[in-house]
């Protein structure tokens, strides 16, 4: 699954020429809501009636790529199966359908040529993540070795 989901964001970046979730989503026609939720809820994904809906929370800072990278990823990868994201289960996902759109976040938002970048550095792999908007605790889902 980790190739596929690797292959299904390399296909939505080279098809719309961007990295940005927000403007992904757009092209996808998945209505993107933002919403007062409680800091426990940092986003959620929505199918009804053949409509797709991502709420993000409103607070989010800078986790709020990340977040609406993870929500589309389930409307990618699980379009018709309906998430929550919350904070407990954010670095730990339990389920395969939240494991699965971290994955999606990660790969759209930590690109294979950011390891290069930094090269010359002593930044760790965490560390450049975290500078992409990754949480370092989500860092591992990152699959370098695929191309």
């Amino acid at each position: 699954m980790k190739d596929f989901i690797v292959a299904e964001v390399q296909r939505l970046i080279k098809k719309f020429k961007t990295r940005d979730p927000f403007l992904i989503a757009e092209k996808l026609g998945v209505h993107v809501v933002p919403w007062d939720f409680t800091d426990e809820v940092q986003g959620m994904y929505k199918y009804e009636r053949k409509n797709k809906f991502i709420f993000i929370n409103n607070n989010l800072g800078k986790l709020c790529n990340f977040v609406m990278g993870h929500e589309l990823g389930h409307s990618v990868l699980h379009p018709k199966h309906n998430a929550s994201f919350l904070k407990k289960n954010t670095f730990f996902p339990e389920s395969k359908y939240e494991r699965q759109a971290s994955q999606f976040a990660v790969e759209l938002l930590l690109p294979d040529e950011c390891l290069s970048e930094f090269k010359d550095t002593h930044l760790s792999v965490y560390e450049i993540a975290e500078i992409y908007g990754v949480p370092r605790e989500l860092a591992h889902l990152k699959n370098f070795n695929n191309r």
